[in-house]
Parts: structure tokens; sequence; C-alpha cells
């Protein structure tokens, strides 16, 4: 059975509408503006249990709002789910006590006491018994290397610092299904490479189905073999990484590095592979060719210039997902 099921999801807000000034805002008081704004519009696709997904999509495609209805925190306006045999919106307490949503931008950790505190406030919400609370909290302090912080009040933190606490507190009850929506935002490299190494762990040891939201497309690559991607509320793509940019990317890069004292300058390489040049420097480049053209570009290269290396691969996934969004048309054209 699917850990999670959604088929039709769907939220549409009434928002309301009225031109500036004094005179409209008196008049919106007897006649009130509204339109509907569809955050979510007729979603479908599931999770398997132990799954990592990637859900994408710009600003605005609803993925908050699509997480927020799967862990109960909204109520859709059309459409049905099912999380771990639950109804999320029903808000089951043996649902809650088995999944967890770890938000980026939001801070759940009380914000003047210590973090061992509010650690323990969870230990009582969730009932989680002294020798299971000591066990896992002395799990994910070594497994995210939290150590002295748990003693240090929230406010005194910083973002890195906090966003670790975060996850640990999210975690203290281990959750069968993990939301997390942009759970790197903000920190720097080589925190972000930490977090994306606990949760593969933490995946890998408990078999948790987790659905991940990042505008970092590091975080995607390294944690999911599988992305759903979303675009004003509709599904766009539901499939492997490699599928997506197999479907979506219309060209390749073509990457070349000449012998020494056989420098690229006053070479026209963008007329030579019939492309666009991307970096150059003396003696290498990277071009970017339609994909049909890929093969009779990288013959060009080798017969006209004295080539040691050359390779072709695909665009970086950010840059297919930003053109796919690009395109006026919106997903239909894609």
């Amino acid at each position: 059975m699917a850990a999670i099921t959604v088929e039709g999801l769907g939220k549409t807000y009434v928002v309301p509408e009225r031109d500036g000034g004094v005179r409209a805002a008196l008049a919106s008081l007897a006649h009130r503006r509204t339109r509907e704004v569809h955050a979510v519009a007729g979603v479908d696709f599931r999770v398997e249990a132990g799954e990592v997904v990637g859900f994408l999509g710009p600003n605005g495609a609803g993925k908050t709002t699509t997480l927020k209805m799967l862990a109960g925190l909204l109520h859709p306006s059309a459409g049905t789910a099912e999380v771990l045999g639950f109804t999320p919106w029903r808000r089951d307490r043996d649902y809650l006590g088995r999944m967890a949503l770890v938000m980026g931008n939001r801070n759940q950790l009380q914000w003047d006491i210590p973090v061992l505190d509010t650690y323990r406030l969870y230990q009582a919400i969730f009932r989680i018994g002294p020798v299971d609370f000591s066990r896992r909290l002395a799990e994910l302090t070594d497994l995210l290397e939290l150590g002295d912080l748990l003693r240090v009040p929230v406010r005194n933190l910083s973002l890195g610092e906090r966003m670790k606490c975060e996850i640990a507190g999210s975690l203290l009850h281990y959750p069968q299904v993990l939301f997390l929506d942009e759970p790197t935002i903000g920190l720097d490299v080589a925190m972000q490479r930490r977090i994306r190494a606990f949760v593969a762990d933490y995946n890998a040891r408990t078999g948790a189905c987790v659905m991940l939201t990042s505008h970092y497309m590091a975080d995607v690559e390294a944690l999911c073999r599988r992305v759903v991607v979303i675009h004003r509320g509709r599904l766009l793509f539901d499939g492997d990484l490699s599928a997506l940019v197999a479907r979506f990317a219309a060209d390749k890069l073509l990457s070349v590095e000449v012998a020494e004292g056989h420098d690229l300058e006053g070479v026209d390489l963008a007329g030579l592979a019939g492309g666009e040049v991307v970096e150059r420097s003396a003696t290498s480049a990277t071009v970017r060719v339609p994909k049909v053209g890929a093969p009779a570009a990288a013959a060009r290269l080798l017969d006209r210039l004295a080539v040691i290396d050359l390779t072709i691969t695909d665009p970086p996934i950010e840059r297919v997902i930003e053109d796919v969004f690009a395109s006026p048309a919106g997903p239909e054209s894609a």
C-alpha cells in the first residue's frame, strides 16, 4: 500500500479585491469584490513507503499548500488524500504522531528557552517513554552534532544551528512520513551537505517516506531519484530526474579541452559548434548546442581542433526546470 495517495487534490482561496484610495475602501464595505485563486488544482500522485520524492515548482506553484494539506494544516477544496491510511485534515491523533512537517522558514522551537526544554515538551506531547527519548535524543545529537546547542536558548542560535535543532525535534517521535519544506534555506554549503546526509541516513535507517521541496537542486539530486513537478497548481511531471531532463532539455553541453599551444583565442566556437558559448578560457570551453545536433557538433570540434578531452552532458537540472517554467504557455506547452 502506498504511503501517500493523492487524487484530484485542490485548494481554492477567495481573495478580496479593491482599488486604492479612501473612496474605494468605503465602497468595498458595501460592495465587496472577490476573485478565486486556485493554489492547487486537481493534483494526483502516489508515494510508496520508504521513497524520497522531490516536490518541485517555482514560487507560488502550490508546493507548500499541498504539503500543508497532507500534514493536516489545511482542508482541501476538492479531491482526496490518504497518508498512512489516514485522511490528514481529520487530524487523527494517531496520524499526527506518525508524521512531521519541517518548514525552513518557520520556527517551531520555543524562542526563549533552551532547546532541550522544548524537546521535553515534545516528549510529553508524543508520549515518548524516558528510555526511548534518551536513546533517540542521543542518536539525533550524534548524527546532527548538536552537542552543547541543546542547552542554549533558541534566540542565541545561528540559522544553521537552529535548523539542525528544528529537524532533530521533528524526528524525536520517529515519524514514518516526513514533509520537508525548504529545510536548507539560508544555510551555507557545508551545512546544506550535512542536512542532506542526515536525511538520507534517516531514510535508510527507518524506511520513512520523505517529500522534499527545495530551490537548491543539489538537495534534490543528492536525495531524490524521483521528482514531482507542479506549476500554477497543476501537475507538470512525475518521474525520474533523468527522465525529466530527457523530456524537457532541448540542449546538450559540449565541454572541450585543447592541447597546450593550441589555444582557442580567435576560434569561432559558436559558429563551429552551431551553438552558444557558455564558458571559455584559453584552452577550454563549454558550448550549448541543440540536442539533435550534438553528435555533429562534437565531430566538427574533433576535426578542427587539437582536442585532448571532450564530453557531452545534459544541462544542470535547475536550468531545465527554469526553462520549462519560463515557457509563455506554461506547462501546457511542454
